[in-house]
């Protein structure tokens, strides 16, 4: 159980961060109305999150030279 609320706090606190420096907005484009006889109305959101892209770049990278010996036979 604790656990449980530990991970619910961390997952709030990523959001909430990423809110803040603007990779999340959230705008409501439709107000929530209660239902009278029948009906009623939910609240919609637009979602913008940041767009990542992902890439490769071909690049030589130079890998220093390892020589192994074996130990001399001791008796």
């Amino acid at each position: 159980m604790r656990t449980l609320l530990v991970l619910i706090g961390v997952v709030a606190l990523v959001l909430l961060a990423a809110m803040m420096l603007g990779f999340v907005r959230f705008d409501q484009t439709q107000t929530a109305q209660l239902p009278r006889l029948e009906g009623g109305q939910t609240p919609k959101f637009d979602a913008d999150v940041a767009k990542v892209s992902v890439g490769t770049d071909k690049k030589t990278v130079e890998v220093p030279a390892i020589s192994v010996e074996k130990p001399a036979n001791q008796q």
